[in-house]
Protein backbone atom coordinates (compact mmCIF):
# COMPACT_ATOMS: atom_id res chain seq x y z
CA UNK A 1 0.00 0.00 0.00
CA UNK A 2 2.91 2.65 0.68
CA UNK A 3 4.35 1.41 -2.47
CA UNK A 4 1.39 2.77 -4.30
CA UNK A 5 1.01 5.96 -2.53
CA UNK A 6 4.64 6.75 -3.37
CA UNK A 7 4.12 6.11 -6.93
CA UNK A 8 0.68 8.25 -6.82
CA UNK A 9 2.43 11.04 -4.99
CA UNK A 10 5.58 10.90 -7.09
CA UNK A 11 2.79 11.20 -10.45
CA UNK A 12 1.14 13.97 -9.10
CA UNK A 13 4.05 16.02 -7.67
CA UNK A 14 6.01 15.26 -11.85
CA UNK A 15 2.64 16.41 -13.41
CA UNK A 16 2.20 19.94 -11.21
CA UNK A 17 5.45 20.54 -11.38
CA UNK A 18 4.98 20.31 -15.46
CA UNK A 19 1.80 22.24 -15.33
CA UNK A 20 3.25 25.11 -13.45
CA UNK A 21 6.17 26.10 -14.63
CA UNK A 22 6.77 28.58 -17.41
CA UNK A 23 8.66 27.10 -19.90
CA UNK A 24 11.06 30.02 -21.37
CA UNK A 25 12.88 30.53 -24.52
CA UNK A 26 12.94 28.11 -27.79
CA UNK A 27 13.96 24.52 -27.20
CA UNK A 28 16.04 22.55 -29.40
CA UNK A 29 13.30 21.27 -31.50
CA UNK A 30 11.67 24.60 -32.27
CA UNK A 31 14.67 25.61 -33.52
CA UNK A 32 15.16 22.67 -35.70
CA UNK A 33 12.09 23.13 -36.94
CA UNK A 34 13.02 26.48 -37.82
CA UNK A 35 16.00 25.87 -39.52
CA UNK A 36 14.29 23.22 -41.59
CA UNK A 37 11.67 25.67 -42.87
CA UNK A 38 14.12 28.25 -43.60
CA UNK A 39 15.93 25.57 -45.62
CA UNK A 40 12.78 24.34 -47.55
CA UNK A 41 11.74 28.21 -48.19
CA UNK A 42 15.46 28.40 -49.72
CA UNK A 43 15.36 25.50 -52.07
CA UNK A 44 11.78 26.67 -53.28
CA UNK A 45 12.88 30.40 -53.96
CA UNK A 46 15.73 28.60 -55.86
CA UNK A 47 14.18 26.19 -57.81
CA UNK A 48 11.14 29.04 -58.45
CA UNK A 49 13.49 31.21 -59.36
CA UNK A 50 16.90 29.50 -60.89
CA UNK A 51 16.36 29.80 -64.46
CA UNK A 52 14.85 33.27 -64.41
CA UNK A 53 17.90 34.18 -62.51
CA UNK A 54 20.41 33.09 -64.85
CA UNK A 55 18.92 34.53 -67.76
CA UNK A 56 19.06 37.70 -66.34
CA UNK A 57 22.37 37.44 -65.49
CA UNK A 58 23.07 36.48 -69.09
CA UNK A 59 21.42 39.28 -70.89
CA UNK A 60 23.25 41.32 -67.90
CA UNK A 61 26.21 40.18 -68.81
CA UNK A 62 25.77 40.36 -72.71
CA UNK A 63 24.82 44.09 -72.39
CA UNK A 64 27.93 45.06 -70.77
CA UNK A 65 30.67 46.66 -72.66
CA UNK A 66 33.53 44.21 -73.97
CA UNK A 67 36.47 45.44 -70.91
CA UNK A 68 33.70 44.97 -68.05
CA UNK A 69 33.48 41.18 -68.13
Amino acid sequence: MTGLYATLFSLYTVTKERLTNEERGATAVEYGLMVGLIAVAIIAAVILLGGKLTTLFTNVSTRLPDGAH
